[in-house]
């Protein structure tokens, strides 16, 4: 979000200064090597080679799921230059290689479960403005572990490897009577209001109103699911209103009512919407395209017992979702976000057919995360009828 009263000029001069003095930098480190050897000569300036990397990656640094490089004029005046060309990649190089102690999605420490309990700061951008449009995706290496086309991101306290993906069962027997339990620990969360869905907040990017929050998205999903044969129940009840705090507690207890009363409920969606905010204030929606139409992307976001609470059977809820991504990326370009892995359960201690849904984040407008959330539940309904067929 651009401060008010300054409009995009600020930002821009800054960005344009930062990136000047940058390319001198480089340019300066160029005057004693040759183009091939750029790469050598930007390391040895030292361990952190602080004008040439922090002001040219700035303009290379990583966004939330994918890498971002450098656009406008000045990828014109990089393209024009091959010194600068082979200082791009370096940097890169460089910035990768401090990746794991500069990465804002470091391993959380301590014993959790439970690491949204406190309430986002989130800001309103004015008639849209500041808001970015990205695709994420996954990659090989860093965090990423990678099988057949789909990623998990690992942010737990654990050193794992692509070996955790051929572990754990799918427990998901469907028999007769509710078969899906859709919940919203934070049932107020909303979206952005820039294609005209009005609606009155509580909070910045919230609202009571469920035709209009991530209760509307569930019921999207519950009527997908029940036009597939599926019987579904659907609790709205707003777990993070009033209160913020402790809702995942509240939630807890409700799914354990609803598992008592029907046992043959083998799948619990926690359904919310994601939220990611640049670092000056930027806002970002995840967004693919199938069919010609923009989506929400959808992510899957799997707990364990990485926090020190007891979740013997979460390599099971990590195969789930698995199974579901795997079928996912089958049938859709980029509707996925990569699974990510996190220390907190989430409550899915309590069915190993839980999983907690991101769909799209604060940035995407409703009717975005409405046909994301309608192509995911699709495709998961087919998901199940095959694996109990």
């Amino acid at each position: 979000m651009w401060k008010r009263g300054t409009g995009r000029l600020g930002p821009a001069l800054r960005r344009g200064v930062a990136l000047g003095l940058g390319l001198v930098a480089v340019w300066g480190v160029g005057l004693t090597v040759d183009g091939a050897a750029l790469g050598a000569g930007l390391a040895s300036v030292g361990e952190e080679p602080a004008l040439a990397v922090a002001l040219l990656s700035s303009r290379l640094g990583e966004l939330p799921g994918r890498e971002r490089a450098l656009t406008g004029w000045g990828r014109l005046m990089v393209e024009r230059s091959p010194l600068l060309a082979a200082g791009e990649g370096a940097v890169l190089e460089l910035r990768a290689s401090r990746q794991h102690q500069e990465d804002p999605a470091a391993p959380d420490t301590g014993p959790v479960d439970g690491d949204d309990e406190e309430e986002p700061d989130l800001r309103p951008s004015p008639g849209g403005e500041g808001i970015v449009e990205m695709t994420g995706q996954g990659k090989e290496g860093s965090k990423y572990l990678s099988d057949g086309g789909v990623y998990v991101y690992n942010r737990t306290n654990f050193d794992l490897d692509s070996t955790l993906l051929q572990e754990g069962a799918v427990d998901v027997p469907l028999g007769e009577g509710p078969q899906i339990l859709i919940v919203h620990t934070h049932g107020s969360e909303a979206y952005s209001q820039t294609d005209g869905d009005i609606y009155e907040e509580s909070d910045p990017y919230r609202t009571t109103d469920c035709t209009h929050n991530v209760v509307r998205v569930g019921e999207e999903m519950a009527t997908i699911f029940r036009a597939h044969g599926l019987q579904v129940v659907h609790d709205t009840t707003l777990f993070d209103y009033p209160a913020y705090n402790g809702a995942y507690d509240r939630s807890q207890a409700a799914v354990k009512n609803w598992l008592e009363q029907y046992p043959t409920i083998k799948v619990v969606l926690d359904v919310h919407r994601d939220a990611l905010v640049g670092s000056e204030g930027e806002i970002y929606k995840m967004v693919s395209q199938e069919a010609g139409q923009k989506v929400a992307q959808v992510m899957l976001v799997i707990g364990s017992n990485g926090g020190g609470a007891e979740h013997p059977r979460w390599k099971d809820n990590l195969a789930f979702a698995l199974r579901l991504q795997k079928e996912l990326v089958r049938g859709y370009s980029s509707l996925a976000r990569p699974i990510v892995l996190r220390n907190s359960r989430y409550n899915q201690q309590l069915s190993p057919g839980s999983i907690l849904v991101e769909v799209g984040g604060h940035g995407n407008s409703l009717s975005e995360a409405i046909a994301g959330a309608r192509l995911w539940a699709d495709n998961v309904a087919r998901t199940l009828l095959e694996l109990n067929g």
